[in-house]
């Protein structure tokens, strides 16, 4: 397995588990769908998803600081949040 594909299903895989952690009611990782909307799909609050981006972050080692407001804002679904850490992992400040 290439190096950056282990680093990606690692990001990916604690994204979906750290996702499933703040929605209500919980969904299960695996079934999460990546590309739905969270919000609309999941009922993600605006509250919830700064909970679920901080937490996504320390757990990849991603600094939250390499986002603008407008990235977060961007970040619709779990496939933009893992795309946009995936970027950012191994970078540091």
């Amino acid at each position: 397995m290439h190096p950056d594909t282990r680093t990606d299903d690692l990001i990916e895989s604690a994204a979906r588990e750290q996702l499933s952690a703040v929605l209500t009611p919980e969904v299960a990782p695996e079934a999460l769908d990546p590309d739905a909307d969270m919000v609309a799909a999941y009922g993600l609050t605006s509250l919830n998803k700064v909970l679920f981006l901080t937490e996504v972050c320390e757990v990849t080692d991603v600094d939250l600081a390499h986002f603008t407001e407008h990235d977060l804002a961007r970040m619709t679904t779990l496939r933009d949040v893992t795309d946009a850490l995936t970027r950012h992992s191994g970078k540091g400040v």
